[in-house]
């Protein structure tokens, strides 16, 4: 190892005293009054990440607002409400739009809000998988975040498939309206979006700044395509040129349910929260971002907020728009087009103007996937970082040229363009990566929001964005709703003698195996050598001291024989390995 990443804890008497590291306002593993001191300057945010255990390895070239398009662009609300049209409208109709969206937005609030907090007191790429190890502590710090990881990391391999899945039938279907005798077959859906991972491959192996400017554009034009389809579809709105009424009756839109499911009309709300879950699952994209962002502690939480709060505002006016010109739902799910958005846009619109509102959504989409694979990137570096994957160390490898995870970005292709040839296991089993993403993402989410509301409580640092006295009732709220969707999100549409394998919902398995699979490795094996985090110094969050004089890479339980004491390093010069 290098001299630059040696470090000394200077103490206030030994008379080089500046602010300290444990003075920062994030969870720190070092005793007040003391911090590391490299032979160079450190910056505020290389400090926060040297306190949380990691060296600088990356540029910090996002900003707040290159971080929240990069998370807007993860969140996709045009094409992300296109691609789940088939949930969202399919199992209760238009009460399940308007209604559900409000409903299921306030508890996601929750949630993200909850994310921010933490992400404010460890911005590291880890994100929830850190916390998670952090907050359990020791005994079940591995365990906690062997779970929380595994269940993130199959939610965004998936990200990027399921996206660009949507996205080239979105593209076949431009073809079919256009060329009436052009059918789309499988085998083209799966060779589009085999093209489309790879050149989202290419675009995430290039420098930080690049694609902080490529987001940058693509969630301008995302915010931009939102507007004018929210405008154009009501103002070229032509169905009483087919004899209809202007709009859809208020009492029909909020009132009428569509019986898409065999269940009562609650339970196909709840089910249709899917819809609203899958769109609303990229405002994490910032914590796996934070090493990459300037002021990481406050801009990353802020840029999760901001996310959630635009997202949800400007989605639900696209819920209602939606509800108040659909003609025939039957149609809609059922169109030869393959695909509910387009099939939808030509119930109320010329074929001039609903081609063209389908192509700002397939361009839209395409920078949803491009954000989508970034942000997997960034959390396959961070678990093959702390040797959670086979060949590990090749997968953490950051490129000397690109100064990125080159590696982890080729990985997130190979496995997506795979989980892709379940199109050719039918509509069902496709469908399946999208309930993967909306369970396996808000699992991993609220495990630590969980963690921290009713075990950790009083011993949690919060950092400089928090949410003070509010943070319990939050964290309760979402939990609580996380609790009940895991097991909604499950349900067939159909039940009793109706129930067969091709109606089957196919979530439970394609989710829980892995799990399960994951969970047993981690009794059987995986508890020997994966200890969490693979930290360089000792963590304080549960209140232990941080007597350590050299700090090795490691789990969360390998710490010296004096920091169960609770008593901090003595004073005058200590040596501190911040790598190995």
């Amino acid at each position: 190892m290098s001299d630059k990443h040696n470090a000394s804890v200077v103490t206030a008497t030994s008379g080089h005293y500046r602010r300290s590291v444990a003075e920062e306002p994030v969870t720190s593993v070092l005793a007040p009054g003391e911090t590391p001191v490299f032979d160079r300057e450190l910056n505020n945010d290389e400090e926060v990440l040297a306190a949380l255990g990691y060296i600088p390895e990356f540029k910090r070239e996002f900003t707040l607002w290159t971080t929240f398009c990069v998370s807007f662009a993860v969140l996709g609300l045009l094409p992300s409400f296109a691609s789940t049209l088939y949930y969202g409208m399919g199992y209760s109709g238009t009460p399940g739009m308007v209604w559900g969206w409000l409903i299921a937005m306030s508890f996601i609030q929750c949630v993200a809000m909850g994310m921010a907090e933490l992400c404010s007191s460890m911005p590291t790429s880890g994100g929830l998988y850190y916390a998670s190890a952090v907050l359990a502590g020791p005994k079940y710090g591995p365990f906690a975040a062997w779970v929380t990881g595994w269940s993130s990391w199959l939610a965004q391999i998936t990200g990027a498939p399921s996206v660009n899945y949507a996205l080239a039938s979105m593209i076949l279907a431009a073809a079919s309206m256009t060329t009436p005798s052009y059918v789309p077959q499988n085998w083209h859906v799966f060779l589009l979006t085999m093209l489309i991972m790879i050149i989202h491959g290419t675009i995430s192996s290039m420098p930080t700044l690049w694609i902080a400017r490529f987001n940058s554009y693509g969630s301008t034009f995302n915010i931009l395509a939102l507007l004018v389809v929210i405008v154009v579809i009501p103002a070229c709105n032509d169905r009483e040129e087919r004899g209809l009424s202007k709009w859809n009756s208020s009492s029909e839109v909020f009132g009428h349910f569509y019986e898409g499911t065999e269940f009562p009309n609650g339970i196909a709300m709840l089910m249709s929260f899917i819809a609203v879950i899958w769109t609303m699952s990229g405002y994490d994209a910032p914590f796996h971002l934070a090493e990459e962002c300037s002021n990481a502690n406050i801009a990353s939480p802020r840029a999760i907020v901001l996310t959630s709060s635009v997202g949800g505002v400007m989605g639900w006016f696209l819920q209602l728009v939606t509800a108040y010109v659909v003609v025939d739902i039957d149609l809609v799910l059922g169109s030869d087009l393959g695909q509910p958005w387009a099939a939808l846009l030509l119930q109320c619109l010329s074929q001039k103007a609903a081609l063209a509102c389908l192509s700002l959504t397939i361009i839209a989409g395409f920078s949803m996937g491009q954000g989508c694979m970034v942000a997997a990137s960034r959390v396959t570096f961070a678990y093959a970082r702390d040797g959670c994957f086979p060949f590990s160390r090749f997968w953490s490898r950051v490129n000397k040229r690109t100064k990125t995870p080159v590696n982890a970005v080729w990985l997130n292709v190979t496995l997506g363009c795979c989980c892709v040839l379940l199109i050719f296991a039918g509509d069902i089993a496709i469908g399946a990566i999208f309930s993967i993403g909306a369970i396996g993402s808000f699992v991993a989410f609220t495990i630590p929001i969980a963690i921290r509301t009713f075990v950790v409580r009083n011993n949690f640092r919060p950092g400089p964005w928090n949410l003070g006295k509010f943070s319990p009732i939050i964290g309760t709220a979402a939990t609580c709703f996380t609790t009940l969707m895991v097991p909604i999100l499950c349900f067939p549409t159909v039940i009793g003698v109706d129930l067969a394998p091709d109606l089957m919902n196919w979530t439970c398995l394609v989710w829980g195996a892995p799990m399960l699979f994951a969970i047993i490795w981690f009794v059987v094996d995986a508890h020997k050598w994966f200890k969490g985090p693979k930290v360089n110094i000792n963590h304080m969050m549960m209140g232990h001291g941080a007597n350590v004089i050299e700090g090795k890479p490691g789990g969360l339980d390998e710490r010296s024989d004096d920091s169960e004491s609770g008593q901090g390093p003595a004073n005058g010069d200590k040596k501190v390995v911040l790598g190995a």
